[in-house]
């Protein structure tokens, strides 16, 4: 049947990439939208779109050349030797730590925001709820159910859209155009590239393509740039409704103009996306531990589990700046490898030059706004 070569040649693996890629990220875009203003945030998805989609085009490009089941410490292994697989064993390792973080920050406030109006009780108490229910799955090792990406997709779409529609008496055009403070300028740039991000899914979809691997190319440009509208999209509806008051996690500020309902069901809707995640990512960092550093499982499991409620205790608690410290230091390191991997195979040093000195400066950068 036609549509069913449609849909496993292009519809399902471009959804499995774009479904990864509509993550935890996209809550915080129009939060930094309410600092800078739509245009900036318009330039960046138009800069940073392009570098992601020529990137990971050119790792798409790695992984058919090279055996199937390596991911990125095994192509940095093979391109770069050990000191790159190190590299990107660390970024791999703290990135997944950080976007556990980010889950259990975002995940304890969605939580709140639903049951603490009816049953009271404060975040740390919701976010202790969350990591425990979260953490046991991990550690017996069972999945939640596993998430048809595409429609996850169609879903989220569809609640932005009902959103937008209840939205309509208090949208205001207008509030996407606040002051802007030249001290955000660079703000976006971390949470943006965070959340348009999906490397690590490539070589799954890949093999997923099987005899039809060459239609990579294809679907890449394609899965990035539906998450680039469907953020766009999302940033307008909230800008438009909560302005200079809208939250770090988007959501929870419509409460206030819209009350419940449809924000209920989004953020009922946030609840799963960020849970499953949340134990999606934790099994995958735990097997990292055991299979690659050949850790005992209950020592995999307190490092996956524990390091992230620790951060949270000690003080992490703020969304954004986990993310922006995730893609812009930890996902621009990632970039820089697989941009070093690419010149290896290609040799285009012309094409491959400008776009490492993009994600330097950036690492350097985010390095120094974090530390000072």
């Amino acid at each position: 049947m036609l549509y069913k070569k449609i849909f496993s040649d292009y519809v399902y693996p471009i959804a499995t990439i774009s479904g990864t890629i509509i993550g935890v990220g996209i809550f915080s875009l129009p939060y930094i939208a309410s600092k800078v203003g739509i245009l900036v945030m318009l330039a960046y998805f138009l800069f940073l779109g392009t570098l992601v989609i020529f990137v990971h085009q050119f790792f798409g490009e790695i992984s058919l050349k090279t055996p199937d089941f390596k991911r990125l410490p095994g192509f940095a292994k093979i391109y770069l030797g050990k000191k790159g697989q190190a590299v990107a064993y660390i970024t791999t390792i703290l990135g997944l730590l950080g976007a556990l973080l980010a889950y259990l920050i975002v995940g304890g406030e969605f939580l709140e925001g639903l049951f603490s109006p009816v049953f009271g009780g404060s975040n740390f108490v919701y976010t202790l709820f969350y990591f425990a229910a979260g953490s046991a799955l991990i550690f017996f090792g069972i999945k939640a159910v596993k998430r048809v990406e595409f429609w996850g997709v169609l879903l989220f779409s569809a609640v932005i859209a009902a959103i937008f529609i209840k939205a309509l008496p208090v949208f205001k055009i207008e509030n996407f155009f606040p002051a802007i403070d030249i001290n955000y300028l660079f703000f976006p740039y971390g949470a943006v590239l965070f959340s348009l991000w999906g490397a690590s899914i490539i070589p799954e979809v890949e093999e997923m393509l099987g005899p039809k691997k060459k239609l990579l190319k294809k679907i890449i440009p394609v899965s990035i740039l539906i998450p680039i509208f469907v953020s766009l999209f999302f940033i307008a509806v909230i800008l438009g409704v909560t302005g200079e008051r809208t939250t770090e996690s988007a959501l929870l500020g419509l409460m206030d103009s819209l009350g419940g309902g449809v924000v209920s069901f989004g953020i009922v809707f946030g609840v799963l996306t960020t849970f499953t995640s949340f134990i999606a990512l934790g099994l995958t960092l735990k097997k990292v531990f055991i299979f690659d550093l050949g850790l005992k499982n209950s020592h995999a499991f307190v490092i996956t589990c524990l390091t992230p409620l620790i951060l949270f205790l000690l003080g992490l608690k703020s969304f954004i700046l986990v993310i922006s410290f995730v893609g812009g230091v930890l996902l621009s390191i990632d970039g820089i490898l697989i941009l070093l991997m690419y010149q290896k195979i290609k040799g285009k040093k012309f094409v491959i030059l400008p776009l490492l000195l993009v994600f330097i400066f950036a690492v350097v950068y985010q390095l120094v706004y974090f530390l000072m």
